[in-house]
């Protein structure tokens, strides 16, 4: 799952633990769209551009998140 800001997480910890709220922007978070592997415009595909492959572990601050979650009282990733 992916945010706005390049903030990506598994869907599981976004669904049961971030209860889709980024930790790190307070936005919601989608699936990451596909690349093509092929080339159909322009090069934009895949193979000339390949998803970084650098990760970055952040952890999440359980007791902050939960102030960032009470404090958006439910509201939709829209609505943020």
């Amino acid at each position: 799952m992916i945010r706005t800001f390049e903030c990506t997480f598994c869907a599981t910890c976004v669904e049961q633990v971030l209860q889709n709220v980024c930790p790190n922007c307070g936005g919601g978070l989608c699936a990451r769209p596909v690349r093509p592997k092929q080339d159909w415009v322009r090069g934009n595909c895949s193979s000339i551009y390949p998803a970084g492959e650098r990760q970055v572990y952040k952890a999440v601050d359980c007791d902050v998140h939960a102030r960032l979650l009470a404090a958006q009282a439910g509201l939709p990733p829209h609505a943020r």
